[in-house]
């Protein structure tokens, strides 16, 4: 007998926006409230989506809702369906979108992971004013609890979903301009941003917990600050392994230097809902970094 052919199945780009929205707000009823929908319309097309895929995407028990692997595994194409979706309408129809988005991200990341992608947006919507500020995590906390941001990428504790959208997992390296720059039997110089740092914590508590002493030799909130002091020789640093400079080294444990904990990036929204233009910015930037991800 010849072999069946399997059976054509066209995806509902509602309901992939909508499976999008539980698994970033861990909730239907927040997923509906970004969506302008019930509880029970999203729930309904959960349920769409899993019978059409023969699939269940998440875990549920009364107090959170977690993506299965199968919904793991379908979120990135998810959203790069949905980023694909909205380049579209946005050619088509959507270039009298207007408006004003203020977007806050750190320094290293916005330099290294986001020219492209905010190009992207830009060509896609061209209309709307994009006004993008740089600066450490807490000032950008700040600026959100004010109003003056509608998104921000922050770097925080890997906490989960609690606080934002989990979007880049960062591996840090000790860098450093020259094996010169270690002391003998003296304290570890550390070149770091002010605190509270993610970077600069995960620097402190490493050397605490291999008991080696450390002072803090140079402080700058700029990324161009610290590269500088680096390049000085005044001592040594946490960075992200996509962030260190060709000229700088890395040091390792046959360096006597322990091994970095993770740092994370995370998406944060300045409420329930925002403005069409702020949250077709918000799927650029999470379809964007998954498909990045997924390829590093």
């Amino acid at each position: 007998m010849p072999t069946q052919k399997p059976k054509l199945i066209n995806l509902d780009l509602d309901l992939l926006r909508a499976f999008a929205a539980v698994a970033d707000a861990k909730s239907f009823t927040r997923a509906g409230v970004r969506l302008g929908r019930t509880q029970s319309t999203i729930s309904l097309q959960i349920k769409r989506l899993e019978e059409q895929l023969n699939a269940e995407l998440f875990s549920r028990d009364p107090r959170k809702v977690v993506l299965t692997g199968q919904g793991e595994a379908l979120l990135a194409q998810a959203r790069r369906m949905l980023r694909v979706n909205d380049e579209i309408i946005g050619e088509m129809f959507e270039h009298t979108l207007e408006g004003e988005v203020r977007f806050g991200a750190p320094e290293d990341f916005a330099t290294t992971h986001l020219p492209g992608i905010l190009g992207d947006y830009a060509r896609a919507y061209p209309q709307v004013s994009l006004s993008v500020t740089c600066d450490l995590t807490l000032k950008l906390m700040d600026k959100m609890s004010q109003g003056e941001l509608d998104l921000a990428l922050i770097k925080r504790e890997p906490v989960g979903a609690d606080v934002g959208v989990p979007v880049w997992r960062e591996r840090l390296v000790w860098v450093g301009a020259g094996e010169d720059v270690l002391p003998k039997d003296a304290p570890v110089p550390l070149i770091a941003a002010p605190a509270p740092c993610v970077y600069r914590k995960r620097a402190t508590a490493a050397l605490d917990a291999a008991g080696k002493s450390w002072r803090i030799a140079y402080t700058s909130p700029s990324l161009a600050g610290q590269h500088a002091a680096l390049r000085a020789g005044l001592g040594v640093t946490a960075l992200p392994t996509e962030m260190v400079p060709d000229d700088l080294i890395i040091f390792g444990s046959e360096h006597g230097f322990p091994p970095l904990a993770d740092a994370e990036i995370a998406l944060i929204r300045a409420g329930k809902t925002l403005p069409v233009a702020a949250e077709r910015l918000a799927n650029f930037i999470l379809a964007s970094l998954d498909a990045a991800r997924a390829a590093s």
